[in-house]
């Protein structure tokens, strides 16, 4: 009897073991880490848009070496331990051989070390901190710029273009936020302008005036600000509401960069610039065709956070395509030798300038120019010539 129990027992395992293979042999799945609810959940609804498009692509021409791809998506809230321990399930537990996914610098930061311990490659999309890759890891791949790299487009349009003498520096007071404000401190040494004023604000703040009254008293040529979306808004109705004047306003990416930057600051926002790292507009190949078919469902372009998502999928394919093995340390020798052009740009992991695994590429300058982003530097990818010189507040239209 008791060999009879036994055998029953050990048939249902296999049964299950079989059916799960099965599974495993028709498709692969990748669980993706995002913020979905909380303050950075619209950066995560950009992204997970972009890679279910990306998904539905790879799979309708035969998948991934002709396995369907299957993608889960696990609320973050932007909190860096809850990254963590999602980075712990899915390697653990779910003992998924690469990871790739989130959004912010510190929630990124999270992951990479929890890749890094357990030797699994790790894809870095979006977060941009500096120190990200440069921490001498062997598993951790960014595809993005750094935040010192934001900037390269606009400091070039400062240069050529606005010719500046003095700047403010107004920053939220996250990691990407302190480093995109330390890397404007290095660009203004080189440009020659005087940083008259630098200040940390905490995000989500609902009155920015007493800040914005310390920048009117010093009348700088050039506000920079390095904010979220809803900081980014705010920060330009209460600059248009006091006054401020500027040769220019401009912004370091993320809040500034997407379209909902323009719906909540509304009229505030015409011409302020910000750095970009793509646009709709660009002539990689691809890029056209996702940002259309992105706006055809949801009503509006994506902004760049959502063509990283949508191409980092692409960078997993071909890397798990050359890869000999799907083991991670297999994924992680093939990533090390991408070198591909995406929708995004081109993907190519180097070690250089005291980073590692890191991919370097143009950035851009947008300008909000009649209610709209217009890709505008360099003037090789422009869509419209830019406004410069801006009007002062008391010359346009209320």
């Amino acid at each position: 009897m008791r060999q009879r129990w036994v055998f029953l027992v050990l048939t249902v395992l296999l049964v299950f073991v079989f059916s799960s293979l099965t599974l495993a042999a028709d498709s692969v799945k990748f669980t993706i880490p995002l913020p979905l609810t909380g303050s950075k959940a619209k950066f995560g609804e950009i992204e997970k848009r972009s890679y279910e498009i990306a998904m539905e692509e790879i799979n309708a021409k035969g998948g991934i070496k002709g396995k369907k791809v299957i993608l889960e998506f696990e609320d973050s809230q932007g909190k860096p331990e809850i990254s963590r321990a999602i980075a712990e399930k899915v390697i653990d537990v779910l003992k998924q051989p690469v990871i790739f996914g989130e959004y912010s610098s510190s929630c990124s930061k999270a992951i990479a070390a929890v890749a890094e311990e357990r030797k699994v490659p790790y894809l870095v999309v979006t977060g941009a901190s500096d120190t990200i890759t440069q921490q001498n890891y062997k598993y951790v791949f960014r595809m993005n710029p750094s935040v010192s790299y934001y900037t390269s487009g606009l400091r070039s349009f400062l240069k050529e273009v606005v010719k500046p003498k003095t700047i403010a520096i107004l920053y939220e007071s996250s990691d990407f936020g302190t480093k995109g404000a330390e890397g404007m401190v290095k660009d203004a040494k080189r440009l020659g302008m005087k940083v008259v004023l630098k200040e940390k604000y905490e995000s989500g703040a609902v009155d920015f005036k007493p800040i914005l009254s310390k920048v009117k008293s010093k009348r700088p040529d050039v506000i920079y600000m390095v904010s979220y979306v809803m900081d980014a808004a705010l920060l330009m109705r209460q600059i248009k509401e006091l006054r401020i004047d500027a040769k220019l306003f401009a912004g370091g990416a993320a809040g500034f960069a997407i379209p909902e930057f323009i719906e909540n600051a509304k009229d505030a926002s015409e011409y302020v610039v910000t750095a970009t790292l793509w646009s709709p507009q660009v002539s990689y190949p691809g890029a056209k065709e996702f940002a259309e078919k992105y706006k055809s469902r949801y009503g509006k372009y994506p902004s760049y956070h959502g063509a990283e998502a949508y191409s980092a999928l692409y960078v997993i394919k071909d890397a798990l395509e050359r890869a000999k093995s799907w083991s991670p340390d297999d994924i992680r020798d093939a990533l090390k030798k991408t070198n591909i052009v995406t929708a995004f740009g081109p993907i190519k992991f180097e070690d250089r300038e005291g980073y590692q695994n890191q991919n370097f590429m143009d950035t851009l300058v947008l300008q909000v120019i009649n209610g709209k982003h217009e890709t505008i530097w360099p003037v090789k990818y422009a869509t419209k010539k830019y406004v410069y010189p801006i009007p002062r507040w008391r010359e346009r239209r209320r």
